[in-house]
C-alpha cells in the first residue's frame, strides 16, 4: 500500500463519519492540533533521560499518546453526522480523564507548591513538555465550538482540559527530578538584562 492516495491534492480530506471537508475544515484543525501535540508529547518522551526514575513518567506519557489517537477518531466521528454504529466505534471514555487527576494528585503531591507564575524551560524534556500543554490549550480551543453543536463529546473537551493540567505538572515534575530549579516570572524590562 503506497503512503500517497492522491485524494487530498484538490485540498479535501475525509472523516470517519464519511463525509468530504476542505483541510481546513475546524474539525481538521482539531484533528491537526491534537497530532501536534501528539508529536510534542513525542519529542519530550525522546528527550527524557533513560534512568529509571523516569520509567513510570515515560510510560504514562505514552499511554497519553495512545489516548490521544482515541480521541482522534471521536473528533473525526462528527455525532450529528455519523451512524450509531461509528460513533460507538470511536466512543471516547471517561475513564481516561480520572486516570489523569490520579497522576496529577501522585506528582503534585511530590512539587513544592506554586505562588507565581513559571517561565516555560529547564531540562529539555521539561521545555518539550511546556510546548505540548501550550499546543493541548489550542487544541481544546478548537473543540469548544464542536462541542457548542453536540458534534464532539462533552469528555472529550474535558480530557483536553485535563491533559493541559497533567502535562503542567508533568513538565514540572521532569524537571523537579533533573534538579533543574523553575525561574519564578516577575515583571521584566528589557533593559534590565541588556543594557
Amino acid at each position: 500500500m503506497k503512503i500517497y492516495t492522491r485524494t487530498g491534492d484538490k485540498g479535501e480530506t475525509s472523516l470517519f463519519a464519511g463525509k468530504r471537508v476542505p483541510k481546513n475544515d475546524g474539525f481538521i484543525e482539531a484533528l491537526g492540533t491534537v497530532d501536534e501535540c501528539n508529536s510534542a508529547l513525542g519529542l519530550a518522551i525522546s528527550l527524557l533521560p533513560q534512568e529509571e526514575t523516569y520509567t513510570k513518567t515515560r510510560g504514562q506519557l505514552i499511554a497519553i499518546q495512545h489516548s490521544l489517537f482515541d480521541l482522534g477518531a471521536a473528533v473525526a466521528t462528527p455525532r450529528t453526522r455519523a451512524s450509531h454504529a461509528k460513533i460507538e466505534k470511536t466512543r471516547f471514555d471517561h475513564d481516561d480523564i480520572e486516570l489523569l487527576e490520579q497522576w496529577i494528585d501522585e506528582m503534585d503531591a511530590q512539587l513544592p507548591q506554586l505562588t507565581t507564575f513559571i517561565l516555560p524551560g529547564g531540562h529539555p524534556s521539561g521545555a518539550a513538555l511546556h510546548m505540548a500543554r501550550s499546543i493541548c490549550r489550542r487544541a481544546e480551543r478548537l473543540i469548544v465550538p464542536l462541542t457548542a453543536h453536540a458534534d464532539v463529546s462533552e469528555d472529550v473537551m474535558i480530557y483536553l482540559n485535563r491533559l493541559s493540567d497533567y502535562i503542567f505538572v508533568v513538565s514540572r515534575y521532569v524537571n523537579h527530578l533533573a534538579k533543574q530549579p523553575e525561574i519564578a516570572w516577575e515583571h521584566y524590562l528589557i533593559n534590565h538584562c541588556c543594557s
